[in-house]
């Protein structure tokens, strides 16, 4: 995660117009006096929340380059402006100092799960896990590289291990921080019927029927299988999920 501390000092810095001073790429606002105490790694943190990644990679580059924490973010800003090629120069670079930092090497998996090298991805995500076996965020890309494979049994239990670890996992949308969590899936309809699927398991009823919905909004058509598979059987049973099967959904 970036780091909060900064981003509560200079919230009503980040507030206001700012403009960006040449000599060390500060954010500053008008009345306001740069502070020179502030490290190169934090200003590209605020510059991070401000969406501006090419300030923030100048900011970052600033920063001694021998950390892998540091390389890594400059690995995401440049991920963000959709740079692959140099983002996963980056993160290479922060794997090759510190093989064991499950961040940069969760997020070289993402590079190759963009270029569609979903093997690669697989490989890259278990990696990650070894080293941060806890990790919703891995468990849930690992699904996600699974499920671009049609190894959907794959799919299902990684997501579940996501969900177990964090309730929250398939909500979250933030892009910043030092972990990035895949979220382009091809097959939409049938992704969001996999995480229904999840949630019912977890008995998580209100989530389930969302993604439900949102599957047969996208075209799923496989409307026996809902009334058949195991996960929603209790779910089954009640008027929320009556109702939304007896509607002729509309798909978008």
């Amino acid at each position: 995660m970036l780091v909060r501390m900064a981003a509560a000092i200079f919230a009503t810095l980040l507030a206001v117009p700012h403009r960006v001073l040449p000599q060390g790429g500060l954010v500053v606002a008008p009345g306001v006096k740069a502070d020179p105490n502030l490290t190169p790694e934090k200003r590209g943190d605020i510059f991070m929340v401000r969406k501006m990644y090419r300030e923030a990679i100048d900011a970052f580059k600033q920063a001694p380059q021998d950390s892998a924490v540091i390389l890594n973010k400059i690995g995401i800003a440049y991920h963000q402006l959709t740079d692959l090629a140099s983002a996963k120069k980056y993160y290479q670079r922060s794997v090759k100092r510190n093989p064991r930092y499950p961040e940069a090497v969760n997020n070289l998996g993402t590079v190759y799960y963009a270029e569609k090298s979903y093997r690669r991805a697989i490989s890259q995500y278990k990696k990650a896990l070894r080293v941060a076996p806890k990790s919703a965020s891995i468990h849930s890309n690992l699904g996600t590289a699974y499920f671009a494979r049609k190894k959907y049994s794959d799919a299902a239990k990684s997501y579940q291990t996501a969900l177990e670890l964090d309730p929250e996992i398939f909500e979250h949308r933030s892009t910043h921080g030092v972990m990035l969590q895949e979220r382009s899936v091809e097959e939409r309809a049938k992704f969001h019927y996999y995480l229904a699927k999840t949630y019912a398991k977890a008995g998580v009823n209100d989530r389930a029927l969302q993604y439900l919905r949102r599957a047969l909004e996208e075209g799923f058509k496989e409307r026996k299988k809902i009334l058949e598979d195991p996960e929603f059987a209790a779910l089954r049973e009640t008027p929320e999920f009556k109702e939304l099967m007896a509607r002729e959904t509309k798909v978008l």
